[in-house]
């Protein structure tokens, strides 16, 4: 209980905090004089001018959040289907779907499947953001990676 008053401080101050500043203190890569920075923002002051005082956003800083936005806007599955008779798949297989995406298996497994005529494959993506090829069926599953 303690700790929500400290988080709704901390929040409101943040949310007061002038952006201009907060960049500019980003933008630092001494860790002392980084958190300096930070410490001589005021709280609650009317931020200044934002051409004035901005500066550059280093490439670096960005580094894997472009991925994680591009996550974000990609669905979670894919649903397509196998042209013609398939049996399963081993290490290395590469399996292409009627939607012209050529998917390898890349965990080593393999399985052994009944003959299926043009059977229908869902490609999921877990929380950790590995993609799996299931068989519509089956309840065996391949890690897989997009190779065309």
């Amino acid at each position: 209980m303690k700790a929500l008053p400290l988080f709704l401080l901390l929040l409101s101050g943040a949310a007061l905090a002038d952006d201009a500043a907060i960049l500019k203190c980003r933008s630092l890569a001494d860790t002392g004089a980084r958190l300096a920075c930070y410490d001589a923002i005021q709280v609650g002051a009317k931020p200044a001018v934002a051409a004035a005082v901005a500066a550059p956003v280093r490439k670096e800083e960005n580094f894997g959040i472009e991925v994680k936005k591009q996550r974000e806007a990609e669905p979670q599955s894919i649903t397509s289907t196998i042209p013609g008779d398939f049996q399963g798949w081993g290490p290395g297989s590469q399996i292409r779907l009627a939607n012209g995406q050529v998917w390898r298996v890349i965990d080593g497994s393999e399985a052994v499947l009944p003959r299926m005529r043009d059977p229908k494959v869902t490609i999921e993506r877990n929380l950790f953001g590995t993609l799996f090829l299931k068989v519509e069926g089956s309840n065996n599953s391949a890690k897989v990676r997009r190779v065309q």
